[in-house]
């Protein structure tokens, strides 16, 4: 018996450790472009995430449309770094009204009522000009799973609301929620929902700061204390955001200070939500805007630290989460970065020059309706093998010039592995260069190959600056 238990703990470090191991090679990219299951950038801003089970949904605006009302998109993951596009849960109606043409949805954000059995899905309804500010109210009996009822909007205690957050206090025996709201006459409120999750409960706010804030996010942890963050005032323009703690929603709060290095604008992102998920890791989540073309906007996701009272908030050009493996997050593996301009061209593909790329050169001519350039990058290193029978896959930047607004897109295939459909999206204007994040097995040693080529007839790809591998 004693000889059985031995094998079967041994047999679990074993697996453990190959799971960190795997694990290990999937990262968080901030600021890159995240490619989902259906092929296209992931589209989810002004996001939040509801975790039921092991999987996480992420719930947020479709900006493929520019700033007026598209779609509320979900998508879901068990890892935080692939994500599978499981619909639209609010789309654009033909008619007028809320969810009509020409018409603002921001900040989707769901919550679970234990009591209705229903998900509860408060937004920000406006109008283009921002004169109505005003939230709405929307709900499922599935998380993802099919199309929200939508209830209609009004204004909270009858005040003006742009900018929401929402937070259901899991620790709270009567299940207590609450609504976070902007209001810039008065200040950002606290107020507490009905036991329905579907109105504001009572005739005053919880706490009312009278501080303008916007992009509300709440956080709880185990020792009971919470921490509020939140942006400041400056359109889409980022700023260094700031946070403010209590052990009571009622106050009495912290003054507001800055979590992030100060005069970097929160690494050029706004806060959205706050993500506390297995082993006490808490993740900041915030949107890169690209005013110019909001399609393109990125997410600035990364670890907080959290000690006490303090909250830190470090970039990093990439991270390992660890979700739902045990562990707490942890930092890349040393990289390795190829060229693109020294690959092997095929087709029409050929060497162009590239101002903004890391030796002014890229691959250029990728794709094309007749000629379908290709580039060939051979020698790839990884100490690891993550695309042995274990089908492991690891975290592949591609660093990439696409000056057009829209995005671009490219097959690209590892070790002659299935080609994946990549979004590359505009870098014109205010990006330059950007990263796209995929996916892929390789193999110990040097004998790696990624190929980027066109995809299924969709014209010019982007061009290629350079592949960032990690090496462990």
């Amino acid at each position: 018996m004693l000889h059985n238990r031995l094998l079967l703990s041994l047999l679990s470090v074993v697996l453990g450790l190959a799971t960190s191991t795997a694990l290990a090679a999937l990262q968080i990219v901030p600021g890159g472009t995240w490619t989902a299951s259906n092929g296209e950038h992931l589209n989810a801003h002004g996001a939040g995430v509801i975790q039921v089970n092991n999987t996480f949904y992420l719930i947020g605006e479709d900006k493929s449309q520019g700033s007026s009302f598209f779609a509320v998109n979900c998508y879901s993951s068990v890892d935080l770094v692939q994500w599978t596009h499981e619909g639209a849960l609010l789309s654009r109606t033909s008619s007028s009204g809320d969810l009509g043409p020409n018409r603002i949805i921001e900040r989707p954000k769901v919550i679970y009522n234990d009591l209705t059995k229903k998900y509860v899905m408060w937004m920000h309804v406006d109008s283009t000009n921002y004169g109505d500010a005003k939230v709405g109210v929307a709900t499922s009996d599935t998380v993802c799973g099919k199309p929200y009822e939508y209830h209609g909007s009004f204004r909270p205690l009858g005040m003006e609301s742009r900018d929401i957050g929402l937070f259901k206090d899991d620790d709270d025996d009567d299940g207590r929620a609450y609504l976070l709201t902007e209001d810039r006459k008065n200040g950002l409120r606290i107020n507490l929902l009905t036991p329905d999750y579907l109105s504001i409960s009572g005739t005053t706010s919880t706490h009312l700061f009278p501080t303008a804030i916007e992009s509300p996010a709440l956080l709880k942890l185990s020792s009971g204390r919470y921490f509020l963050f939140g942006s400041h005032l400056t359109g889409w323009s980022p700023n260094d955001n700031v946070y403010t703690t209590s052990t009571n929603l009622s106050g009495p709060w912290t003054d507001w200070k800055i979590f992030a290095d100060k005069g970097s604008n929160t690494y050029a992102s706004q806060t959205s939500f706050i993500l506390h998920y297995g082993n006490g890791n808490v993740m900041y989540m915030g949107d890169r805007w690209h005013s110019s073309n909001l399609q393109s906007s990125s997410y600035i996701w990364l670890p907080l630290n959290i000690s006490g009272t303090e909250v830190i908030l470090k970039n990093r050009g990439s991270w390992v989460p660890n979700a739902n493996s045990g562990l707490a997050w942890a930092e890349s593996p040393a990289e390795n970065s190829y060229e693109g301009e020294q690959g092997e061209y095929s087709g029409g593909a050929k060497e162009v020059s590239c101002s903004p790329c890391s030796k002014g050169k890229a691959a250029g001519y990728i794709g094309g309706t007749t000629t379908n350039g290709s580039v060939t990058i051979s020698g790839v290193r990884s100490d690891s093998d993550n695309g042995g029978k274990g089908g492991g896959v690891t975290t592949i930047q591609i660093r990439y010039k696409n000056g057009d607004t829209n995005p671009r897109y490219a097959s690209v295939r590892v070790n002659g592995g299935a080609p994946q459909k990549v979004a590359f999206e505009g870098t014109a204007g205010e990006v330059g260069v950007s990263s796209v994040v995929v996916r892929g097995g390789l193999r110990k040693g040097s004998g790696n190959t990624i190929v980027v080529s066109g995809w299924e007839g969709a014209g010019w790809g982007p061009d290629i600056d350079r592949v960032v591998v990690p090496v462990e």
